[in-house]
């Protein structure tokens, strides 16, 4: 009915199928891909007319469909999907920052690609079928666009107890990751034989063998341009002619003229403001000359071209200098870190807190500590659990000097944000050595570039201020590319120059952000996104390279603001006391609907009493001694009595064959009259009273039920 077309290639040991037929027959082009038991479709949409903008209008969504996991969540009235979980704007950037930089920048037609997850398994991440599904669809559209790409998740796993060496392993199962923790686990993505997007997170990674794991991806990728390649050429539409906004070339040689001589004076500034304002003075005088030299009756003055132009001329002088001069707008050089500077303890009554300079990025970070059942809950199409550890990441809009609203997290602070945790996750304790739940907070005060890596390294001294014995501190970097144009509009991979540590023109102007976080041991965290085509592995080498070199210059000046982790908690964060249970005892200890439990939290006035499936119980509160005197009832509520114990208590019952004493934790024994004392015994009361303390002997544990005797604790005597 639908006419179905498939291709297949084996990735991996497993079998990609794109799928297309008159599905989503409206779009331009839409796709099924399946890989395991994960199916997506993808499509992808282009307006019909210009849009009267000033910049590509390329967006991309990513669906998460809860039917695709065969759940039913959201909000208990509302039982559909609401905003998207920050694991689906990840998976949509993820897409964006793949695709994005092979469009003509210039075009101004709305484009609109969308990937729907129909279902999911739990072994297969839907980021590598979706992104496969969308440059499949793009190739075989009408849609103006410089693909295909495709991308794959490669993983380093270390040297196994058997004796097996270090390996890296392409689009592992996700059982298999949860069992194994890897060295490196990255998605890398990119065109054939570049790569123009990279995610990773670590412990240590070394980059010679990050570099290795490339080049191995790198395979696979090509592997499926080629079969996309083959898809295109059986069934694929011929573009559509779409214009793209071309300056004026009588304007533009107005503009030349103009900055000729003025230009490189306003850019080359020693800090961001005095950038900005010179550049903003500059062009003022610029279009209050054109208006009055250019401008006729019959051309009127475009300022949004004049704009566009100027911001030309400025990518053109930054890159220039930077590869004929090796001249950076700021006079530093092409390997050298801004100025440094930190602070610790900046608050009393915060957990932990701390500053962290660069230049002029500024990153505060404030560390809060709570008990295990301060956890985030995550519930997605792809996974339900906990997060104990949480970084937030703020972008104020006074932190680059404008006036905005504050209706975050978008975006890019879920993304930056994201970024930073993952850098720092692997070096957090376990839960058994440090008990706590962890959130931190960055702040960003001011921004030149690389806030993100800002946030790893105030979050490393905020964590370490608080007390938080991290496994050792973590600092980071952003790296930048000026890579040459040659005559015929391509970019000259072998003509290019690394920064290290880019601000305001380099970024914005710049060919490559790449972000490097780790440890003096390696690296813990990597994000990469370009604006040419893509990167190969020896213009990748050359900036980790740099990036450790800066890593290692960044970590020094970490530790001398705080070389290790406080060794007392502030007063202000709660109390923990951990210890286990027998996981059948765990209803006692909560009681019907939970009123031993809230009992036990009002009459010691904690925070919190935390149970774990495993028999992990965690008490918390301000008052130690009130804490210790909670944990203690517990463990007397839990206790488990055997035959031979010796114990004690108050008699608290009286009855005509024996007593029955307290012995704590709402437990009780009895003391049969035969067992009272050697001999005959006429009444209870000729031996014990109520309310005598005793010491007896368990002589008996049976369904719950305690036998004691005072008769053999005489005997023994």
């Amino acid at each position: 009915m639908l006419g179905k077309k498939q291709f297949s290639v084996e990735i991996a040991g497993k079998t990609l199928t794109i799928e297309v037929s008159r599905l989503a027959e409206q779009a331009n082009a839409a796709v099924i891909a399946k890989y395991g038991e994960t199916v997506v479709l993808a499509t992808a949409v282009m307006g019909k007319k210009d849009a009267e903008i000033d910049y590509l209008p390329l967006k991309v969504d990513y669906e998460e469909k809860f039917y695709a996991a065969g759940k039913i969540i959201g909000s208990r009235y509302v039982r559909r999907e609401g905003r998207s979980s920050e694991e689906a704007i990840l998976a949509g950037r993820l897409v964006d920052r793949t695709i994005r930089p092979l469009f003509n920048d210039r075009m101004r037609r709305e484009i609109q690609v969308v990937v729907t997850v129909l279902q999911i398994d739990d072994q297969n991440d839907p980021e590598f079928v979706g992104l496969l599904g969308v440059s499949t669809a793009l190739l075989i559209s009408d849609i103006p666009w410089g693909g295909p790409v495709a991308g794959v998740r490669i993983a380093q796993f270390p040297a196994g107890a058997d004796g097996s060496a270090k390996k890296f392993v392409i689009n592992p199962d996700n059982s298999y990751v949860n069992e194994h923790p890897p060295i490196f686990d990255a998605f890398v993505s990119g065109s054939k034989d570049r790569i123009n997007m990279i995610e990773l997170g670590g412990l240590d990674a070394q980059e010679k063998e990050v570099v290795a794991g490339f080049a191995e991806a790198q395979k696979t990728i090509n592997a499926l341009i080629e079969f996309q390649e083959k898809i295109k050429k059986e069934i694929g539409k011929p573009k559509a002619e779409v214009a793209v906004s071309e300056p004026d070339p009588e304007l533009r040689a107005a503009v030349q003229a103009y900055l000729a001589d003025k230009l490189e004076a306003a850019v080359y500034q020693p800090s961001k403001v005095e950038h900005h304002a010179a550049l903003h003075k500059l062009k003022t005088e610029m279009f209050s000359h054109l208006k009055t030299t250019f401008v006729t009756p019959e051309k009127p003055f475009n300022q949004k071209a004049a704009d566009f132009l100027f911001e030309d001329e400025v990518n053109d002088i930054v890159h220039k200098n930077v590869l004929e001069k090796e001249k950076r707008p700021d006079g530093r050089k092409l390997d050298e870190v801004r100025a440094l500077d930190g602070e610790v303890g900046l608050f009393s009554r915060t957990h932990g807190s701390a500053i962290f300079v660069r230049g002029n990025t500024q990153a505060l970070a404030i560390t809060t500590l709570a008990a295990p059942g301060a956890e985030q809950l995550i519930e997605t199409m792809e996974t339900n659990g906990k997060r104990r550890f949480m970084l937030h990441y703020n972008f104020p809009p006074f932190s680059v000097g404008e006036v905005g609203s504050f209706r975050g997290p978008g975006r890019r602070e879920i993304g930056h944000g994201n970024l930073a945790r993952k850098s720092l996750e692997r070096l957090i304790p376990e839960k058994q050595e440090f008990p706590y739940t962890i959130r931190v907070v960055s702040e960003i005060m001011s921004s030149n570039g690389s806030s993100s890596m800002a946030t790893v390294c105030a979050s490393s001294l905020s964590m370490m201020d608080a007390g938080v014995p991290l496994k050792k501190p973590a600092a980071g970097i952003a790296m930048g590319l000026m890579m040459a144009m040659k005559a015929d509009g391509t970019y000259d991979i072998n003509n290019f120059k690394v920064l290290t540590d880019i601000q305001g023109p380099e970024d914005h102007h710049g060919d490559m952000d790449l972000k490097v976080a780790g440890t003096a041991d390696g690296v813990t965290g990597m994000q990469m996104d370009v604006k040419v085509d893509g990167l190969t592995l020896e213009i990748l080498e050359k900036g980790f390279e740099q990036a450790k070199q800066a890593r290692l210059h960044i970590l020094g000046a970490i530790t001398k603001v705080m070389d290790k982790p406080r060794a007392t908690l502030s007063p202000f964060v709660p109390k923990i006391r951990q210890f286990m249970i027998n996981p059948e005892k765990i209803g006692a200890v909560i009681g019907p609907g939970g009123k031993m439990i809230n009992g036990l939290i009002e009459k010691y006035g904690l925070a919190s009493i935390d149970i774990e499936e495993d028999g992990g119980v965690y008490v918390s509160g301000v008052d130690l001694e009130k804490v210790e005197a909670a944990v203690a009832e517990i463990k007397s509520i839990t206790k488990e009595y055997k035959v031979g114990e010796i114990v004690e208590g108050n008699v608290i019952k009286i009855l005509e064959f024996g007593a029955i004493v307290d012995l704590g934790g709402g437990k009780d024994g009895m003391i049969h009259v035969s067992e009272l004392k050697a001999g005959f015994v006429k009444k209870v009361e000729d031996v014990v009273k109520l309310g005598d303390f005793v010491r007896a002997k368990i002589i008996k544990v049976e369904d719950g039920k305690i036998g004691l005797s005072l008769k053999q604790m005489e005997a023994a005597h």
